[in-house]
């Protein structure tokens, strides 16, 4: 759990604490039936109702309370769920629920500009046949409810390929004696948060900028077995040669993303 600084604060902490993810599933779909099929696939697993449940969850990690929620899937694919959240406790004869969304009727807590959302990107190469799925998924508090306390939750609950995350504290806060604080706990990367079952599956790489209390992750699956990025082919009726040129493929893509740029040279070498 993420420890605080002990402040006598003047008022409300005033800081603001982003948590935002971008996590992406690969796989390789060799015909135009199976890639519709991972979409709808991923559109069944990923849908807005299974979302919410999961953010819920998330909600009850970080200790926050929740004051609405709505929640969306899309056509022809993707899913969106929003979630207004508070620090303090809430009236909940004040509050109706209708189809599992929240509707806040009267809120008198302080809203703390508090939220949690979550968005779905399914895309597909038909050139290639490599199959991409992205969520985004951002946690934004303030007060002493952490998102850091949601890392390890989020990372095992959508199980990736690659991981890319962003956390940023924004503003100040002002104690009694009337200075300044621009951040209320220690910390010198997002890897600080992390169980060490999640560091030893993963090749990571951080890019921070203290000065600016911004801190960067990217985070690379480092065992790669594939008939685990398969969609509807069995491993078994590919050639040597064909298993390859999948591997290739499906490696480029994901070194693409962990990289941030496009690459020229796709051949990898297991042997």
């Amino acid at each position: 759990m993420i420890k605080l600084q002990k402040l006598k604060l003047y008022g409300f902490n005033n800081l603001t604490k982003s948590l935002s993810f971008c996590i992406y599933d690969i796989c390789y779909a060799n015909t135009n039936d199976s890639r519709n099929g991972y979409i709808s696939y991923i559109d069944e697993q990923y849908n807005a109702i299974r979302l919410t449940k999961i953010l819920r969850k998330t909600c009850s990690i970080i200790g926050a309370n929740v004051l609405n929620i709505f929640h969306q899937d899309y056509e022809p694919q993707g899913a969106s769920v929003t979630i207004l959240v508070c620090e303090e406790p809430i009236n909940i004869d004040k509050i109706n629920v209708l189809n599992d969304n929240i509707i806040s009727s009267s809120v008198v807590a302080h809203l703390d500009k508090s939220h949690i959302c979550v968005h779905t990107y399914p895309e597909s190469d038909p050139q290639s046949g490599i199959c991409t799925f992205r969520a985004d998924i951002e946690i934004s508090t303030c007060g002493i409810i952490s998102p850091l306390n949601a890392l390890n939750y989020l990372i095992h609950k959508l199980e990736s390929d690659i991981v890319t995350i962003e956390y940023r504290v924004r503003g100040f806060t002002r104690d009694i004696n009337g200075i300044k604080h621009f951040i209320d706990h220690d910390i010198n990367s997002i890897q600080n948060f992390m169980s060490d079952n999640i560091k030893a599956m993963y090749d990571m790489v951080d890019v921070n900028v203290y000065q600016e209390n911004i801190f960067h992750t990217r985070m690379l699956l480092r065992e790669f077995n594939l008939k685990n990025y398969l969609f509807n082919i069995n491993l078994q009726d590919l050639k040597k040669e064909q298993q390859s040129h999948i591997i290739n493929l499906l490696w480029k893509e994901m070194r693409e993303i962990y990289y941030g740029r496009n690459i020229t040279e796709n051949k990898v070498n297991f042997s």
